[in-house]
């Protein structure tokens, strides 16, 4: 039996018109995983594997409600896109994903217009919370 997580309050999906997800993660297993969990989940996904990618789905069509994006891939950091999405999309929600996790890349995230920041490994069931918490519960 898994022990239940305390997830701060949150939202729920269904309280969203637009439910688009970029996913952006340069490790394939990683991003096809929480692609297809988050696609059972109710959102609509949308891949990336490179900052080039993302920087594309954001500027040439309607920028997502959501976004996962890996800070760390083969052409740059993902901050670049987190940067463009908060620009493009002031109330996109934003989690901000690294192996590498430090103090000073979680504030650059949360300066940048990330809502939140996690290491890996991720599971799916994180990912939404931190995705649908509530404003207040940060």
């Amino acid at each position: 039996m898994r022990a239940q997580k305390n997830y701060p309050k949150q939202l729920n999906l269904s309280d969203f018109q637009d439910k688009s997800l970029l996913i952006l993660d340069d490790d394939d297993p990683l991003r096809g995983r929480l692609s297809r969990a988050m696609e059972k989940k109710g959102f609509i996904v949308k891949e990336a594997k490179t900052v080039s990618e993302g920087l594309q789905i954001v500027k040439n069509s309607p920028p997502p409600s959501f976004a996962l994006v890996d800070l760390r891939l083969e052409d740059g950091s993902g901050l670049d896109v987190v940067k463009e999405l908060s620009k493009n999309k002031k109330d996109c929600r934003i989690v901000m994903l690294t192996g590498y996790g430090n103090l000073p890349t979680a504030v650059a995230a949360v300066k940048a217009g990330a809502i939140d920041y996690m290491a890996k490994p991720v599971d799916a069931d994180d990912v939404e919370a931190a995705l649908l918490a509530s404003p207040e519960s940060k």
